[in-house]
């Protein structure tokens, strides 16, 4: 077997969703500016399948697979960090674990048979833990020692220049395009709905559906849903062939997408559960005001949304829809920008240089 350079950290990346992926990315790159040599490896996909223990099984041993693979190939002394808890389920050898929850809660019941059993051991196997958040450090069963931990947030940057000021479309400069923040928002509402069960893609709907019938003089309004396609939606019951005023695009390229976060007025969702929170808090980045229940879960976004405006978070999503639509505070996207300085891209990388890497090199991981 061939063998590849010395690393001082690999990355073992689920990556079974753009999310994780775009986390796991910014951990290498923050890594990397910190001075470390890094190598990323990706689980190869498993095919579907029907139950969640089912899936996290798969998902586990292909995190294995490629850990060994990789392990096996490189040179030397590596920190090995698994992104996410079930990547670590079959770990082939114990390192630190990055996480936005654990199946305490998002897998209850049935789901998390074998599951919750099997990530307790190795999250006390484990020399470090690295939630996403303080609410997924709340979660974690048992009292962690504090050493033991280290919050690091993913980070959370707007997706053009301007983007967050709160009123631009989206437009390329280095096409001649006008810059970010200087057209009217074009796009009144916008969802993403990749899972939408979990999503609460049908809440979304039937409160966008009452905003719809209260505001028939600007009918021409639509809401975009992200993450999911017409036919997909419409198999599953949860649009009509052709309905008015709902769109859904479909899967998109992360840049596609925050194209579209740049030209909307408002990103509502209605998740039954939350993990963290990264595409409301993209939203909120590029300058979209935040509609939204109070879900469960390590919902990051969720305080930074009262925080703002607390009118715009709650159960009555259409009434919310429509004081965002028609009585937007005017301050909002300004105060959106402050609340999320602690997620920039400055802040993670001073965590990952002066406390991350100094112990991932320091310890024998």
């Amino acid at each position: 077997m061939d063998r590849l350079g010395a690393a001082d950290v690999l990355i073992v990346s689920l990556g079974s969703t753009p999310g994780l992926r775009r986390a796991d990315d910014e951990l290498a790159d923050s890594l990397r500016r910190a001075g470390a040599s890094v190598a990323l490896t990706r689980a190869e996909p498993p095919a579907p399948l029907p139950t969640l223990m089912l899936t996290d099984l798969a998902w586990a041993r292909a995190a294995r697979t490629t850990a060994a693979r990789m392990l096996a190939q490189l040179r030397g002394a590596v920190a090995v960090i698994y992104s996410s808890t079930t990547a670590a389920l079959l770990w082939p050898r114990p390192g630190v674990v990055r996480f936005d929850a654990v199946s305490r809660g998002n897998r209850p019941g049935r789901h998390g048979l074998w599951q919750r059993p099997l990530e307790r051991r190795r999250l006390a196997q484990a020399p470090l833990l690295l939630p996403w958040s303080e609410g997924a450090l709340l979660e974690l069963p048992g009292a962690p020692r504090p050493e033991s931990t280290l919050v690091l947030p993913v980070p959370i940057v707007p997706s053009a220049p301007g983007a967050s000021a709160g009123s631009g479309a989206d437009p390329d400069p280095a096409n001649g395009e006008a810059p970010a923040g200087s057209r009217p928002r074009d796009i009144a509402a916008i969802t993403y709905a990749a899972n939408p069960s979990k999503k609460g893609l049908d809440r979304v709907l039937s409160a966008w559906r009452r905003v719809l019938a209260a505001r028939r003089p600007r009918a021409a309004e639509e809401l975009v849903v992200a993450g999911a396609s017409a036919p997909e939606l419409e198999r599953a019951g949860l649009i009509a062939p052709g309905e008015v005023g709902v769109r859904a695009v479909g899967s998109l390229a992360a840049t596609d997408y925050r194209a579209l976060l740049r030209r909307a007025r408002v990103f509502v969702c209605a998740p039954r559960r939350e993990d963290f929170g990264i595409a409301q808090l993209e939203a909120l980045a590029d300058g979209c005001l935040l509609v939204t229940n109070a879900a469960p879960g390590p919902y990051a976004a969720l305080p930074i949304a009262r925080a703002l405006d607390p009118r715009l978070v709650g159960e009555d999503l259409a009434g919310s829809l429509l004081t965002a639509l028609d009585d937007p505070a005017p301050d909002y996207a300004e105060r959106a920008r402050v609340a999320l300085a602690p997620f920039g891209r400055e802040a993670a990388d001073r965590l990952v240089a002066r406390e991350l890497l100094p112990r991932l090199l320091s310890e024998a991981l």
